[in-house]
């Protein structure tokens, strides 16, 4: 049977990568793309007519961005006003990451000259805009799709992503492994504008597993690829969003096995049974448009006798910045550069220091919401994360791509 190397599979994900990168950049300096063509692929005018564009009245403005708003953020029932092709927008959410991305998106919308955040309509727009201002809203929605009210933690190594990746370094593992992850978070329901702060509330479904490959083991009996470990991941989480704030309390349960690769190598290995179920706490701030701070203490509610993890409690926290955000006009991307720490201290670890550092490139449909592709490197410092390898000390560097929120 043919086996692919790792050296083959790291070779083929970089020539993915640069070709892919390579592509952008022969788009954007090709003189098919001078910037008179740039303006007509690139923005949101396919849909409008391009002989009025410049010419198109203020009314006929106004629905057409209102209609383009309304596609991407109809929960949100958001107003908008055009005077002299500047744009008004009342009637934001009060979840200051979507309200960005709203502002973002409407400034993308060829000709308009400026955007304006209201709070309310305007006195003399009152009268006119009554019966619109005031229409019904809806008090949620199923299976919400724009994003996540409480954003992903981008460093955190049990993250529930779409991952391929490739780890270098790792001694309990092995010096030279990939890892592979499957997982979403599955929105159920959004109440919007509740509790005294009209913030939005969001319960949901996260499901997941990571599993990690030696391809280099010794012995190898099985063969020269090991399947070392899978952890198994089901969580409840319910999110709640108001300003820069978001806060989310989870519940939910990993259990961990061994591969059977690993097994038939490692014989005088004993097997336990990882599985824990656990409760906690976040609570993330926007400090800027680019800066985020997050902090959560947990408590684990039981462990299996045969790998226990006592006493219960932990705390995790870090920090992400976004920088040099830029538009890739053809491809209707969105593109910024991240960096991102996430640390823990565990209870039954005796509160030892465990650190892992991300830094890489994110491309998204919308501006700071929805779903997103990153290829990042990573450094891990601490304890292994793999089932009953949890108490050995170790390090690695990573090479990831990944799908998620």
């Amino acid at each position: 049977m043919y086996t692919i190397r790792s050296e083959t599979l790291l070779i083929a994900l970089c020539g993915c990568f640069f070709s892919y990168a390579y592509g952008f950049e022969n788009e954007l300096s090709s003189p098919e793309s001078s910037r008179e063509e740039v303006s007509v692929v690139l923005t949101r005018k396919d849909n409008l007519p391009a002989e009025s564009i410049h010419t198109a009245t203020d009314p006929y403005f106004e629905g057409y961005i209102q209609a383009l708003v309304d596609v991407h953020y109809y929960e949100y029932r958001v107003v908008i006003l055009v005077k002299n092709h500047k744009v008004w927008l009342a009637n934001l959410p009060k979840n200051q990451l979507t309200a960005n991305s709203i502002v973002s998106f409407v400034k993308d919308i060829p000709e308009v000259k400026e955007v304006i955040v209201l709070d309310g309509v305007p006195p003399e727009d009152v009268d006119l805009r009554e019966k619109y201002v005031r229409r019904p809203k809806i008090s949620g929605i199923w299976f919400p799709q724009t994003t996540e009210l409480f954003q992903p933690l981008i460093a955190d190594p049990r993250q529930v992503t779409y991952t391929l990746g490739y780890r270098a370094g790792d001694h309990v593992i092995g010096v030279k492994c990939v890892n592979i992850a499957l997982g979403d978070d599955f929105p159920i329901y959004r109440w919007l504008d509740v509790f005294r702060w009209h913030g939005d509330l969001q319960i949901g479904i996260e499901a997941g597993i990571w599993s990690v490959f030696n391809m280099d083991p010794s012995p190898d009996t099985a063969g020269p690829t090991e399947l070392v470990n899978t952890d198994f991941y089901v969580g409840v989480p319910i999110a709640y969003a108001v300003n820069q704030w978001a806060f989310r309390l989870r519940g939910y349960h990993i259990s961990s096995h061994l591969g059977d690769e690993f097994i038939v190598n490692h014989p005088e290995v004993t097997r336990v049974n990882p599985s824990m179920e656990a409760i906690d706490f976040y609570t993330s701030y926007q400090a800027t448009e680019g800066i985020r701070v997050y902090v959560g203490p947990g408590v684990i509610v039981h462990s299996d006798e045969s790998f226990p993890e006592k006493p219960p409690l932990y705390i995790q926290y870090g920090t992400e910045a976004r920088f040099w955000g830029c538009k890739f006009y053809k491809q209707r991307l969105f593109g910024t550069c991240f960096f991102a720490m996430h640390f823990r201290n565990m209870q039954w670890l005796d509160w030892n220091f465990d650190g892992t550092y991300r830094l890489g490139y994110e491309f998204s449909k919308l501006a700071g919401v929805g779903r997103k592709f990153r290829f990042y490197t990573g450094f891990h410092q601490g304890y292994s994360l793999e089932g009953q390898f949890q108490k050995e000390r170790t390090h690695y560097f990573e090479f990831n791509m990944a799908y998620g929120f």
